[in-house]
């Protein structure tokens, strides 16, 4: 089995630039540390698409708040896909939910269908889904290949118990991500526990910005878990 992998959360190009070079394998691409990632604008991921070679997933967030969006919003939403498209970018991460908890399917179908053969994340719109189970199927049932969630606790190590539970719900159909407070810290009583291809963290230990050395401890730590 192949070590586990390092997905790190990048709210500007800068800490992009530090993920790769503290040996990511994949970068989540948003803006607005603040409001916990929005949609980047079309120059930063432009420009990040010619200087990251590692794989590169932009978020699809019209705004912070809650991830029930107008018509007006889920507009915005394809539009930008259709645009990121044209970069080559290797993923696209969004979630969109009802008003009472459960996942927008018709909305999140329409977005994975503009997304074609790109792999579409399920951010952590997850984790406030009242039904963890239907919630599940729901998301495999719209095409997503990934879930980020920290098992809709606190943090990843505080949802071990779900995340273990998501994975062998899953059944190899859906790929389940570990994320929510996850540094170098604690990332080793996660993978004791839970044992994924995927991890995510913002490696980010002051302000928005991405540590380095925090990088290269959390893919060294990981490079140790099989």
């Amino acid at each position: 089995m192949n070590s586990a992998n390092l997905e790190i959360a990048c709210f500007n190009l800068q800490s992009a630039l530090i993920a790769q070079q503290g040996g990511a394998d994949r970068i989540e691409l948003c803006a607005d540390f603040s409001a916990g990632g929005i949609t980047p604008d079309y120059g930063t991921v432009e420009t990040a698409r010619k200087l990251i070679s590692v794989d590169l997933f932009v978020m699809i967030r019209p705004r912070g708040g809650n991830f029930v969006y107008s018509d007006e919003e889920l507009s915005k939403m394809a539009d930008d896909i259709l645009h990121f498209k044209e970069y080559h970018v290797n993923g696209f991460v969004f979630g969109i939910l009802n008003s009472n908890g459960t996942v927008n399917k018709e909305q999140c179908k329409q977005l994975v269908k503009l997304a074609g053969s790109t792999p579409c994340t399920f951010h952590r719109a997850f984790d406030f889904c009242t039904d963890l189970n239907r919630a599940l199927e729901d998301v495999i049932e719209c095409g997503f290949q990934t879930i980020l969630t920290s098992g809709q606790a606190s943090s990843a190590v505080d949802g071990i118990s779900s995340l273990n539970l998501l994975a062998a719900k899953s059944k190899g159909r859906i790929g389940i991500m570990p994320g929510g407070g996850i540094r170098s810290s604690n990332i080793d009583a996660l993978t004791q526990k839970v044992s994924l291809p995927y991890y995510h963290s913002s490696a980010i230990l002051r302000h928005d910005i991405a540590d380095l050395n925090e990088v290269r401890l959390l893919k060294e730590k990981l490079s140790r878990h099989q």
